[in-house]
């Protein structure tokens, strides 16, 4: 029976099957054949994994983060970062890691995050020398802080394979979300010293700060506004989720007038659609993981890893080295949704914090998303730039391996991700 479940996914992966076809397919066959169980069992598993209460935020937060994405939201953060940091060192690229942080956290999308800044900011970059591969690089691995800081969708699916709180993990992701942008920051310093980029921007103006301020206010304080009501204990996520729709429409439909209503309409659909997608594999996924449960798959595996002789940090970089090389293949939900039930019951068992869990899963995800050959970043900024795809290779390793020093210290400093927990009210 484990023959097969391990078997049946790597077959169909080969044949090019989608993820959801994979993991459905195979515990169906798995269902019916070997279990010996009726058909019945599949339609219960499927739907009840549809039925997390916390699933309704999902449709939301997509749908809020692309009204507060459309039209001039981009420029306006773009602007006021720009204002800012005025001639820095290299202030564009610390003005696209920027910008990549607040729009993530305004989106909670890596890819949007690309396609909303990247158009806007690399034609300045190479007016400035910065280069193709520097300017790739940092476009496609600074989306990827939108994966932790929250509102993240990734974070949503695992606290519900995992059975973890939502609110808990989006807390748990702040830090670790500033740590990876430290870490680019403090690159983005190094390039430019070596290679003398200076932004040809203005001079600080205090004036045109508070101008831009003011014009960017309203986006900015949505993510304070709805995560500051999670954490408070205002309302739960789902409920933010909800509010968090009602104040982008507000917002970009009746005061910066952004968006029409044909196209609210749009994005309604389009979020619609990118909902479908995500549950289907949640769907799936769940079915899969009932499989592997009802047959001690997880059990088994904890306790076949128990016995061996290894330490808790030795664990800890294995799990590391998996995703890595998972990420670099499968997409960051199905992903997360697929080695979660397997990676927890292992981890727990040698004291690893499923919260802290959580946050080294999304972290290793995130990374996968512009690491060769398959991540996604790496296609979206070869589409809005035109740039080959072996140039931005070789742009994406030295933020790759940038990266890899900040999954080390929030994977073995574990107060990073647990130390703002205590403070929820």
């Amino acid at each position: 029976m484990d023959f097969l479940i391990f078997a049946l996914p790597v077959l169909f992966l080969s044949l090019g099957f989608p993820i959801f076809m994979v993991l459905m397919v195979t515990a169906a066959v798995s269902i019916v054949v070997v279990m010996d169980m009726p058909g019945q069992a599949i339609h219960q598993a499927i739907f009840g994994s549809l039925g997390a209460y916390s699933l309704l935020s999902v449709p939301f937060f997509l749908f809020a983060g692309e009204v507060m994405a459309k039209g001039s939201m981009s420029k306006r953060i773009i602007d006021w970062v720009m204002s800012l940091l005025g001639k820095t060192k290299g202030g564009l690229g610390f003005v696209t890691l920027g910008s990549s942080t607040f729009f993530g956290a305004i989106s909670g999308s890596s890819v949007g995050t690309v396609a909303g800044i990247g158009r806007l900011v690399y034609p300045p970059m190479q007016r400035e020398g910065y280069g193709p591969h520097f300017g790739t690089g940092l476009l496609s691995s600074s989306a990827a802080i939108a994966q932790l800081i929250p509102p993240s969708i990734v974070l949503i699916l695992y606290g519900i394979s995992s059975q973890q709180s939502i609110t808990k993990l989006f807390v748990a992701g702040i830090l670790p979300g500033l740590v990876l942008a430290l870490v680019l920051a403090a690159y983005i310093y190094y390039y430019s010293r070596k290679n003398a980029a200076q932004s040809q921007g203005e001079s600080f103006s205090l004036i045109k700060f508070w101008r831009e301020s003011r014009r960017v206010i309203l986006a900015i304080f949505m993510p304070i506004f709805v995560l500051g009501g999670i954490y408070a204990g205002i309302f739960s996520p789902t409920e933010a989720a909800g509010i968090a729709c009602v104040y982008a429409i507000i917002v970009s439909c009746v005061i910066y007038r952004d968006v029409s209503m044909r196209e609210l309409w749009d994005i309604a659909v389009s979020s619609m659609y990118t909902t479908a997608q995500i549950l289907i594999i949640v769907a799936a996924a769940g079915l899969f993981s009932w499989v592997l449960t009802v047959n001690g798959v997880p059990a088994q595996l904890s306790g076949w890893v128990s016995g061996m002789d290894i330490e808790k940090w030795q664990i800890l970089l294995m799990i590391n080295l998996m995703l890595l090389l998972v990420g670099c293949f499968m997409d960051t939900m199905s992903a997360t949704l697929l080695f979660s039930p397997l990676l927890l019951p292992i981890a727990t068992s040698f004291g690893v914090d499923p919260i802290h869990l959580g946050i080294i899963i999304t972290m290793n995800l995130s990374i996968g998303l512009f690491t060769p050959p398959f991540g996604i970043n790496i296609f979206m900024v070869n589409a809005i730039t035109g740039v080959g795809m072996k140039s931005i290779f070789q742009g994406v390793l030295p933020f790759v391996l940038v990266s890899l020093v900040a999954l080390l210290l929030v994977t073995f400093i574990p107060s990073l991700s647990l130390a703002l927990i205590p403070f929820l009210s």
